[in-house]
């Protein structure tokens, strides 16, 4: 089996900027969760803003009314990009009903390598770049720089479940989404 042009191309991208450094965030310890009490659940809904790569917003307002999805990524780890690979497969079945949306632990000098990571991956949902204060863990969901983190606002915008550092499987996040 070949893998296509644009997973080889993205692989050595990676590769590359592990060789060299420049990836920049450590992996969280494998499996620790964060569906346990606060500070990873909140009762207020929490406020964010990110840069979308397109005209379709990533902030609190527009993921409102349905519960939301936010995986926080960086180009460079493997563990990031298969949790962008589930998430891919759940939009697809559950798009119209569930919000889903990237952040890219990436600075704006690395917007066109995210652009090229949402195009390899066929990204069907927004994806945008964290603000400042998100790259330095004070940001509106704190330290989410052990990715893969992947964060479940309810309906009211408010973090209902969260995982740090581990891929979560369909079945898992599909399980908390009911939970809502």
């Amino acid at each position: 089996m070949r893998a296509s042009p644009g997973l080889v191309g993205l692989v050595c991208l990676a590769s590359a900027r592990l060789v060299t450094g420049c990836a920049g965030r450590a992996e969280a310890e494998p499996g620790r969760s964060s569906a346990a009490p606060p500070p990873f659940q909140s009762t207020t809904p929490s406020v964010f803003s990110f840069e979308s790569l397109d005209d379709r917003r990533v902030d609190d307002a527009s993921t409102r009314g349905k519960p939301t999805v936010l995986a926080f990524v960086t180009t460079g780890s493997l563990p990031s990009q298969a949790q962008v690979d589930f998430l891919v497969a759940m939009a697809g079945h559950d798009g119209d009903k569930v919000n889903y949306a990237l952040v890219a632990l990436e600075t704006a000098d690395n917007r066109e390598l995210v652009e090229l990571y949402k195009k390899a991956l066929k990204i069907p949902f927004p994806v945008s770049l964290a603000d400042p204060p998100t790259l330095t863990g004070a940001g509106a969901f704190g330290d989410v720089t052990g990715v893969p983190v992947v964060v479940l606002l309810d309906r009211a915008g408010r973090v209902a479940w969260r995982m740090d550092g581990r891929v979560v499987k369909s079945d898992e996040l599909r399980a908390a989404i009911r939970g809502l």
